[in-house]
């Protein structure tokens, strides 16, 4: 599906890992990302790029920003609790800098050249500690249950209600939706400016929007995992990068 109704398609950037990974003979750091992700913005229409976690000096989060139509914060390893004020819960990942650093800084280039963003999973807590806000470290400690957890890369699947009159009801419909999670920790205490618009069970965040941006929404679960037959958050957000790019008058009408 071409959402741009043009040959020349929106750039939307998707963060990365940066960890030890193996191929073939070779056991080393790498930067990688799930096929799911990018093929999912390129059936939408868009032009996925990589972006793999790198030093922010010299404003290099906002020059990338700058020659990108749109951008998703992926999935991922849990955000450093030091960056919202907290100590680090014995269940919680060690922290990786310099992608937290990355994603932070990129996302605050979307946001300042209002440039559409989606968060995903790991993605929505950047997006809530961006702005102030914090986090529940460990779900089961605090709803009493590992429902969200999954388990051996296998995604759990969980219920979520969708609040009427949001954007994200635009996009995939209010009331309830069926949805991947794999994930152990929360939005706690609500960032400034995002409006909460979606909960599940034990009256978890599930989705949040943010004011003043053409196109900023975050969502706990993994849409990127049903990408195949329900594709409207990426549709959407193709479709939100490429009225972007002709307000730019750089890639549509390239």
């Amino acid at each position: 599906m071409d959402s741009s109704g043009s040959d020349v398609k929106p750039v939307v950037g998707i963060t990365t890992y940066l960890q030890r990974a193996q191929t073939g003979v070779w056991d080393t750091r790498a930067a990688f990302l799930p096929e799911t992700y990018f093929a999912a913005i390129e059936a939408a229409g868009g032009i996925p790029v990589l972006l793999p976690p790198q030093p922010i000096d010299g404003g290099v989060a906002e020059q990338v920003i700058a020659r990108l139509d749109g951008l998703i914060i992926a999935g991922g390893l849990d955000v450093e609790p030091a960056r919202y004020g907290a100590q680090a819960h014995p269940a919680s990942d060690r922290p990786s800098r310099i992608r937290d650093d990355w994603d932070d800084a990129l996302l605050s280039a979307a946001i300042a050249q209002e440039v559409p963003f989606l968060a995903i999973c790991r993605g929505i807590q950047v997006l809530n500690v961006n702005r102030g806000g914090t986090l529940h470290q460990h779900l089961p400690d605090v709803i009493g249950d590992s429902r969200y957890s999954g388990e051996n890369g296998v995604f759990a699947v969980n219920r979520v209600e969708v609040e009427e009159g949001s954007q994200v009801a635009s996009i995939i419909g209010a009331g309830a939706h069926e949805v991947k999670s794999y994930h152990h920790q929360a939005i706690d205490a609500v960032g400034e400016g995002l409006t909460v618009t979606a909960h599940s069970g034990g009256g978890v965040v599930q989705a949040v929007e943010l004011e003043g941006v053409p196109f900023g929404v975050g969502v706990q679960w993994h849409p990127e995992q049903d990408a195949e037959e329900d594709a409207r958050l990426f549709v959407s957000l193709v479709e939100a990068a490429t009225t972007y790019a002709a307000k730019t008058d750089r890639s549509v009408h390239a």
